[in-house]
């Protein structure tokens, strides 16, 4: 009888482990269901779906700029949507890594052959933010808006003083005297110099390059706007950095009104996939969560966002007030 009792209760046991099992798999289909309804509805994308409803697209870049292959991904799949009529690239940036603003410029230009584009300055397109702005074909920017700093920044810590005062020297032994130069532990020699002014100048010629081209601009004008320094959005409509002031509201006016996009269409974010994917610290994040650990997990959710815009060293088109020069 009491192998009976035993038997009974385990049953019960198994069967309530079960039910609870049931009701999350049953709410978790629920609200599946409802999230891709509701994106359904809304119009913006979907994993399964994609985007339904006519609508206009908002890319919003902000922060530094570094290469990024969901972004790449990103502007495919808008390519690709039926559903986007056209495209608002809304910009916040002061600029990133010289290569991450390229292949930015180099995205946004290959969606302007399927999409119609027009970029909103809501707050700073400098440097390399700028080289975003220029991919499209109209800009639209605030009064206060910060735009411009036109210019290649390639800085070093140049710590060989401090090692001399602690007695620590660092020894190298190089294939040829310009290899791994700047190394920050000697002071650069005047040929290891004259080798990266050579690289920020060839850089800096294919950025005015880019500028003139896109922004239709001689040789007087050009001058006038490449010399490092930064805009106001009302100073930049005169010297052509920008083409009208405005809100967002303007810019999609723009698309209506030039572009021939249907008025009153919804205007939609679109996002990097990634932002939403279960990447390495966005796992750990959630196992801090699910730990009790809110904090731990805020943290690690925060270092994995550094991490994706930290660069590993290389040319920068970035805007940096408390440097000494912007060139």
């Amino acid at each position: 009888m009491a192998a009976d009792a035993e038997l009974l209760i385990d049953r019960r046991r198994l069967r309530r482990k079960l039910s609870l099992w049931r009701v999350l798999g049953i709410g978790g289909l629920v609200v599946a269901a409802g999230a891709v309804g509701f994106r359904v509805r809304a119009g913006t994308e979907s994993p399964l779906f994609g985007a339904v409803q006519p609508q206009i697209a908002r890319i919003s870049v902000s922060g530094f700029i570094a290469g990024s292959e969901s972004t790449t991904k990103l502007m495919k799949r808008i390519g690709e949507s039926s559903a986007v009529q056209g495209v608002v690239v809304s910009i916040n940036s002061p600029g990133g890594t010289t290569t991450g603003s390229e292949e930015l410029f180099r995205n946004l230009r290959q969606l302007a052959e399927k999409k119609p584009i027009v970029a909103f300055v809501d707050g700073t397109a400098a440097s390399g933010a700028y080289i975003t702005a220029i991919a499209a074909d109209h800009i639209v920017a605030r009064e206060t808006a910060i735009v411009g700093s036109i210019g290649v920044l390639f800085q070093y810590p140049d710590v060989s003083g401090l090692l001399d005062k602690v007695g620590v020297k660092v020894e190298s032994i190089k294939s040829s005297p310009l290899k791994a130069e700047p190394s920050g532990f000697s002071p650069t020699s005047p040929e290891a110099r004259a080798a990266l002014a050579a690289v920020v100048g060839d850089t800096y010629g294919w950025f005015k390059g880019l500028v003139a081209d896109r922004r239709r601009m001689g040789e007087a004008e050009l001058a006038k706007v490449v010399d490092g320094r930064v805009f106001s959005g009302r100073q930049s409509v005169p010297l052509k950095l920008v083409d009208e002031l405005g809100g967002e509201r303007q810019a999609v006016a723009w698309l209506e009104t030039e572009r021939k996009v249907a008025k009153n269409l919804p205007v939609r974010d679109w996002k990097p996939s990634s932002e939403s994917g279960f990447q390495l610290w966005s796992a750990l994040g959630l196992g801090a969560d699910l730990a009790g650990l809110d904090g731990l997990g805020a943290r690690l959710r925060a270092i994995g966002r550094e991490a994706g815009d930290i660069a590993e060293g290389g040319l920068m088109a970035v805007w940096r007030p408390e440097a000494a020069s912007a060139r």
